[in-house]
């Protein structure tokens, strides 16, 4: 049964992923953290995968020109010394101790993934994708902090695989093409990835890894992939990206409550991120209606 579980989370993330360009790390690791896996397990079983699943994407993105060789630099270099750090980290506390912590961090990516999503997306930015165009050099952007979101999607990457959701938005909002962003962080991914799964198995002897657990997280990769371009034609990327963060927020705020000691209160964690999730939800539609009753602000 925790194998099935295991190889679900490599499907759900696989499908994720491929849709929208990030979600992996955070998707798996929230529900094998949820079916009781623990955090140094979970950490390694999701970054080898990732290794593995990167790879593919990085050629991909490679035989489209979709890479800035200088970014993809800027972007690894730091993020391998964080994800050294997330890995130490996670390897020398307590599993039951960092456990909320994950979750904090989950619910973290999970509200800047609902961030992201909160707005209808550019027509060219569908699953976080732009058309193919001609090979050329990748337009000028304001950089100022790369190597820093980097370090933090390193840190973030070592914990809990959360890579895309810390580096992308970053780089999209900092006014990058998303054909250059998506493609330059998935393949700084497949270094920060092996150096986070390498980490962990050297701190850890290896005693933290369970090849079954690796080999059911990739099976589910492997089946789920080719349905991301299934997912991208039937449900729009929007939805998807919340649904993303909906999961995230779900999964992560049970731990966080009963780390609280919130007890029978719960519901005040829950409202407030179901709240945020329909507000998000609803947000398009705000601007329209206020236009039509306010036509002299339009």
């Amino acid at each position: 049964m925790e194998l099935l579980l295991v190889a679900m989370a490599g499907f759900c993330a696989s499908v994720v992923d491929g849709a929208l360009g990030m979600g992996f790390g955070p998707t798996s690791s929230s529900i094998l953290l949820s079916a009781g896996l623990t955090p140094s397990a979970t950490s390694s079983a999701v970054n080898l995968a990732k290794v593995v699943t990167g790879v593919a994407s990085a050629l991909s993105h490679w035989r489209f020109r979709n890479i800035d060789r200088r970014l993809v630099v800027r972007l690894a270099l730091p993020g391998c010394a964080g994800a050294l750090v997330g890995v130490t980290i996670l390897s020398r506390v307590d599993g039951d101790r960092i456990r909320p912590v994950l979750a904090l961090l989950l619910v973290l990516v999970g509200l800047r993934i609902l961030v992201r999503f909160s707005r209808p997306l550019p027509v060219t930015d569908t699953a976080g994708q732009t058309e193919v165009r001609t090979a050329g050099d990748m337009p000028p952007f304001h950089d100022r902090g790369t190597e820093v979101a980097g370090a933090l999607g390193g840190v973030t990457n070592g914990m809990i695989g959360a890579w895309g959701p810390v580096v992308t938005p970053f780089l999209l909002h900092r006014g990058c093409v998303p054909r250059w962003a998506v493609g330059s962080v998935n393949t700084a991914e497949v270094a920060v990835a092996f150096v986070s799964a390498t980490g962990l198995v050297v701190s850890l002897g290896g005693g933290g890894i369970d090849p079954a657990v690796v080999a059911a997280m990739l099976a589910g990769g492997v089946v789920g992939a080719p349905l991301a371009a299934i997912v991208v034609r039937v449900i729009p990327a929007r939805a998807l990206g919340l649904a993303v963060a909906a999961l995230l927020l779900a999964t992560n705020a049970g731990p966080l409550a009963a780390w609280m000691n919130l007890g029978g209160t719960r519901f005040a964690l829950y409202l407030p991120l179901a709240a945020g999730v329909a507000a998000a939800a609803a947000r398009p539609y705000l601007p329209l209606r206020a236009g039509r009753r306010h036509p002299s602000r339009a």
